[in-house]
Protein backbone atom coordinates (compact mmCIF):
# COMPACT_ATOMS: atom_id res chain seq x y z
CA UNK A 1 0.00 0.00 0.00
CA UNK A 2 1.97 2.96 -1.31
CA UNK A 3 0.57 5.76 0.82
CA UNK A 4 0.81 3.66 3.98
CA UNK A 5 4.43 2.88 3.16
CA UNK A 6 5.27 6.53 2.62
CA UNK A 7 3.56 7.78 5.76
CA UNK A 8 4.94 5.20 8.13
CA UNK A 9 8.45 4.96 6.72
CA UNK A 10 9.11 8.49 7.89
CA UNK A 11 7.77 7.73 11.35
CA UNK A 12 10.59 5.34 12.19
CA UNK A 13 13.37 6.73 10.02
CA UNK A 14 12.87 10.45 10.54
CA UNK A 15 15.98 12.37 11.53
CA UNK A 16 15.55 16.13 11.15
CA UNK A 17 18.67 17.96 10.07
CA UNK A 18 19.36 21.53 11.11
CA UNK A 19 22.41 22.12 8.95
CA UNK A 20 21.70 24.10 5.74
CA UNK A 21 22.69 22.61 2.43
CA UNK A 22 24.43 23.64 -0.78
CA UNK A 23 22.44 25.02 -3.71
CA UNK A 24 24.48 23.80 -6.65
CA UNK A 25 24.63 20.11 -5.74
CA UNK A 26 23.08 18.85 -8.97
CA UNK A 27 25.05 21.18 -11.20
CA UNK A 28 28.50 19.86 -10.31
CA UNK A 29 30.27 17.03 -8.53
CA UNK A 30 32.57 18.51 -5.91
CA UNK A 31 33.37 18.25 -2.24
CA UNK A 32 31.61 21.11 -0.53
CA UNK A 33 32.73 23.24 2.39
CA UNK A 34 31.21 25.22 5.24
CA UNK A 35 31.40 28.32 3.05
CA UNK A 36 29.12 26.60 0.51
CA UNK A 37 26.61 25.83 3.26
CA UNK A 38 26.68 29.42 4.47
CA UNK A 39 26.04 30.66 0.93
CA UNK A 40 22.97 28.50 0.44
CA UNK A 41 21.65 29.26 3.91
CA UNK A 42 20.93 32.79 2.73
CA UNK A 43 19.31 31.49 -0.47
CA UNK A 44 17.05 29.14 1.50
CA UNK A 45 16.13 31.60 4.22
CA UNK A 46 17.75 35.06 4.25
CA UNK A 47 16.14 35.88 7.60
CA UNK A 48 17.53 32.90 9.54
CA UNK A 49 20.72 32.52 7.51
CA UNK A 50 23.30 29.95 8.53
CA UNK A 51 22.23 28.33 11.81
CA UNK A 52 24.03 25.28 13.15
CA UNK A 53 23.45 25.25 16.94
CA UNK A 54 24.78 21.70 17.34
CA UNK A 55 27.89 22.49 15.31
CA UNK A 56 27.24 19.51 13.04
CA UNK A 57 29.40 20.90 10.26
CA UNK A 58 32.48 20.71 12.48
CA UNK A 59 31.75 17.12 13.50
CA UNK A 60 34.02 14.60 11.80
CA UNK A 61 31.54 11.93 10.68
CA UNK A 62 33.23 8.50 10.55
CA UNK A 63 36.59 10.35 10.82
CA UNK A 64 36.27 11.14 7.10
CA UNK A 65 36.89 14.88 7.29
CA UNK A 66 34.75 18.00 7.18
CA UNK A 67 33.86 17.86 3.48
CA UNK A 68 32.75 14.22 3.71
CA UNK A 69 30.72 15.10 6.80
CA UNK A 70 28.98 17.88 4.87
CA UNK A 71 28.15 15.37 2.13
CA UNK A 72 26.66 13.07 4.79
CA UNK A 73 24.54 15.88 6.25
CA UNK A 74 23.34 17.03 2.84
CA UNK A 75 22.33 13.54 1.81
CA UNK A 76 20.48 13.01 5.09
CA UNK A 77 18.50 16.23 4.84
CA UNK A 78 17.59 15.87 1.18
CA UNK A 79 16.53 12.24 1.60
CA UNK A 80 14.50 12.81 4.74
CA UNK A 81 12.93 15.91 3.24
CA UNK A 82 11.75 13.93 0.22
CA UNK A 83 10.35 11.15 2.40
CA UNK A 84 8.61 13.70 4.61
CA UNK A 85 7.01 15.46 1.64
CA UNK A 86 5.60 12.17 0.39
CA UNK A 87 4.60 11.20 3.93
CA UNK A 88 2.74 14.46 4.52
CA UNK A 89 0.68 14.02 1.37
CA UNK A 90 0.17 10.31 2.10
CA UNK A 91 -1.01 11.05 5.63
CA UNK A 92 -3.64 13.48 4.38
CA UNK A 93 -4.80 11.08 1.66
CA UNK A 94 -5.15 8.17 4.07
CA UNK A 95 -6.80 10.27 6.76
CA UNK A 96 -9.57 11.12 4.30
CA UNK A 97 -10.37 7.49 3.50
CA UNK A 98 -8.87 7.51 0.00
CA UNK A 99 -7.60 4.07 -1.01
CA UNK A 100 -7.22 1.66 -3.90
CA UNK A 101 -10.49 -0.08 -4.85
CA UNK A 102 -9.04 -3.59 -5.16
CA UNK A 103 -7.81 -6.36 -2.88
CA UNK A 104 -4.56 -6.19 -0.96
CA UNK A 105 -4.48 -9.98 -0.53
CA UNK A 106 -6.95 -12.73 -1.29
CA UNK A 107 -8.93 -11.92 1.84
CA UNK A 108 -7.99 -8.36 2.78
CA UNK A 109 -8.94 -5.31 0.73
CA UNK A 110 -7.50 -1.82 0.85
CA UNK A 111 -10.90 -0.72 2.17
CA UNK A 112 -10.36 -3.01 5.17
CA UNK A 113 -7.01 -1.36 5.88
CA UNK A 114 -8.47 2.15 5.47
CA UNK A 115 -11.22 1.27 7.95
CA UNK A 116 -8.62 0.62 10.66
CA UNK A 117 -8.40 4.34 11.45
CA UNK A 118 -5.58 6.86 11.16
CA UNK A 119 -2.47 6.22 9.01
CA UNK A 120 -0.47 4.64 11.88
CA UNK A 121 -3.46 2.41 12.69
CA UNK A 122 -3.61 1.44 9.03
CA UNK A 123 0.05 0.44 9.09
CA UNK A 124 -0.58 -1.72 12.17
CA UNK A 125 -3.48 -3.38 10.35
CA UNK A 126 -1.31 -4.52 7.45
CA UNK A 127 -0.43 -8.23 7.34
CA UNK A 128 3.05 -9.00 8.67
CA UNK A 129 4.14 -10.30 5.26
CA UNK A 130 3.19 -6.97 3.67
CA UNK A 131 5.22 -5.02 6.24
CA UNK A 132 8.27 -7.20 5.72
CA UNK A 133 7.97 -6.84 1.94
CA UNK A 134 7.76 -3.05 2.23
CA UNK A 135 10.72 -2.80 4.60
CA UNK A 136 12.84 -5.09 2.43
CA UNK A 137 12.05 -2.94 -0.62
CA UNK A 138 13.09 0.20 1.27
CA UNK A 139 16.28 -1.62 2.31
CA UNK A 140 17.06 -2.46 -1.32
CA UNK A 141 16.66 1.17 -2.31
CA UNK A 142 19.10 2.11 0.46
CA UNK A 143 21.63 -0.45 -0.80
CA UNK A 144 21.30 0.89 -4.36
CA UNK A 145 21.85 4.50 -3.27
CA UNK A 146 24.87 3.64 -1.11
CA UNK A 147 26.69 1.34 -3.54
CA UNK A 148 29.75 2.96 -5.08
CA UNK A 149 29.65 0.50 -7.99
CA UNK A 150 25.99 1.20 -8.77
CA UNK A 151 26.50 4.96 -8.45
CA UNK A 152 29.43 4.79 -10.88
CA UNK A 153 27.14 3.28 -13.52
CA UNK A 154 25.14 6.53 -13.39
CA UNK A 155 28.31 8.66 -13.60
CA UNK A 156 28.12 9.58 -9.94
CA UNK A 157 30.12 8.96 -6.77
CA UNK A 158 29.19 8.36 -3.15
CA UNK A 159 27.98 11.56 -1.49
CA UNK A 160 30.87 11.39 1.01
CA UNK A 161 33.40 11.13 -1.81
CA UNK A 162 32.40 14.05 -4.00
CA UNK A 163 29.15 12.66 -5.40
CA UNK A 164 25.84 14.49 -5.73
CA UNK A 165 23.84 14.30 -2.49
CA UNK A 166 20.27 13.30 -3.22
CA UNK A 167 20.98 11.81 -6.66
CA UNK A 168 19.50 8.30 -6.91
CA UNK A 169 21.24 5.97 -9.42
CA UNK A 170 19.47 4.65 -12.49
CA UNK A 171 18.16 1.18 -11.80
CA UNK A 172 18.22 -0.11 -15.38
CA UNK A 173 22.01 0.33 -15.58
CA UNK A 174 22.56 -2.73 -13.37
CA UNK A 175 19.13 -4.35 -13.09
CA UNK A 176 17.22 -4.29 -16.40
CA UNK A 177 13.49 -4.21 -15.82
CA UNK A 178 10.34 -3.81 -17.92
CA UNK A 179 9.31 -0.56 -16.20
CA UNK A 180 10.44 2.39 -18.34
CA UNK A 181 10.41 4.96 -15.53
CA UNK A 182 13.23 5.54 -13.07
CA UNK A 183 12.78 6.49 -9.42
CA UNK A 184 14.64 9.79 -9.86
CA UNK A 185 13.19 12.18 -12.45
CA UNK A 186 11.00 9.49 -14.08
CA UNK A 187 9.63 11.84 -16.75
CA UNK A 188 12.97 13.45 -17.55
CA UNK A 189 11.68 16.90 -16.66
CA UNK A 190 15.01 18.12 -15.31
CA UNK A 191 17.20 16.32 -17.85
CA UNK A 192 17.86 19.40 -19.96
CA UNK A 193 17.32 22.05 -17.29
CA UNK A 194 19.98 24.71 -16.88
CA UNK A 195 22.27 24.68 -13.82
CA UNK A 196 20.54 27.84 -12.61
CA UNK A 197 17.10 26.26 -12.82
CA UNK A 198 18.33 23.12 -11.03
CA UNK A 199 19.88 25.22 -8.28
CA UNK A 200 16.64 27.16 -7.81
CA UNK A 201 14.64 23.93 -7.77
CA UNK A 202 16.91 22.42 -5.12
CA UNK A 203 16.45 25.46 -2.86
CA UNK A 204 12.68 25.05 -3.16
CA UNK A 205 12.95 21.31 -2.50
CA UNK A 206 15.04 21.88 0.64
CA UNK A 207 12.61 24.43 2.05
CA UNK A 208 9.59 22.25 1.24
CA UNK A 209 11.32 19.23 2.75
CA UNK A 210 12.09 21.04 5.99
CA UNK A 211 8.49 22.21 6.27
CA UNK A 212 7.20 18.72 5.51
CA UNK A 213 9.40 17.22 8.25
CA UNK A 214 7.83 19.58 10.76
CA UNK A 215 4.39 18.80 9.33
CA UNK A 216 4.52 15.01 9.48
CA UNK A 217 6.09 14.98 12.93
CA UNK A 218 3.43 17.46 14.04
CA UNK A 219 0.73 15.01 12.96
CA UNK A 220 2.36 12.14 14.85
CA UNK A 221 3.03 14.24 17.96
CA UNK A 222 -0.58 15.39 18.04
CA UNK A 223 -1.74 11.78 17.83
CA UNK A 224 0.46 10.57 20.67
CA UNK A 225 0.26 13.60 22.97
CA UNK A 226 -3.15 15.28 22.67
CA UNK A 227 -2.80 19.04 22.89
CA UNK A 228 0.90 19.07 22.02
CA UNK A 229 0.06 20.71 18.67
CA UNK A 230 -2.83 23.10 19.42
CA UNK A 231 -3.52 23.77 15.73
CA UNK A 232 -4.30 20.06 15.21
CA UNK A 233 -6.53 19.62 18.26
CA UNK A 234 -9.66 17.72 17.26
CA UNK A 235 -8.37 17.18 13.72
CA UNK A 236 -6.14 14.11 14.02
CA UNK A 237 -7.23 10.93 15.78
CA UNK A 238 -5.38 9.74 18.92
CA UNK A 239 -3.08 6.77 18.37
CA UNK A 240 -2.30 4.28 21.14
CA UNK A 241 0.41 2.34 19.31
CA UNK A 242 4.14 2.96 19.02
CA UNK A 243 4.86 5.44 16.23
CA UNK A 244 8.59 4.67 16.22
CA UNK A 245 8.21 0.90 15.95
CA UNK A 246 7.75 -0.84 12.57
CA UNK A 247 5.82 -3.75 14.11
CA UNK A 248 2.89 -4.06 16.50
CA UNK A 249 1.17 -6.78 18.53
CA UNK A 250 -0.30 -8.06 15.28
CA UNK A 251 3.19 -9.17 14.24
CA UNK A 252 4.25 -11.29 17.22
CA UNK A 253 4.76 -14.22 14.86
CA UNK A 254 7.88 -12.50 13.52
CA UNK A 255 11.24 -13.06 15.26
CA UNK A 256 12.05 -10.74 18.17
CA UNK A 257 8.84 -8.70 17.83
CA UNK A 258 7.43 -9.98 21.13
CA UNK A 259 10.60 -8.86 22.93
CA UNK A 260 10.54 -5.51 21.15
CA UNK A 261 6.99 -4.83 22.30
CA UNK A 262 8.11 -5.02 25.93
CA UNK A 263 9.72 -1.61 25.50
CA UNK A 264 7.92 1.66 24.91
CA UNK A 265 9.17 5.14 24.00
CA UNK A 266 6.08 6.84 25.40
Amino acid sequence: MVVVTISISVSFSFAPMQAPVVSNARASVAMETKADLEALAVACNPIVGFWDPMNLVEYDQFSAGEEATIGFLRQAEIKHGRVAMAAFVGYIVQSNGIHFPWKLTGEISYADIAAAGSPPDQWDALPSAAKVQILCFIGLLEVFSESTTILALSDNKHYMSGGKPGAFPKINTFLPHPIPLELYDPLGLSKNASPEKKAKGLVAEINNGRLAQLGIMGFLAAQKVPGSVPALAGIVQPYSGEVMAPFSSNDVGLPYVADMLKFSLF
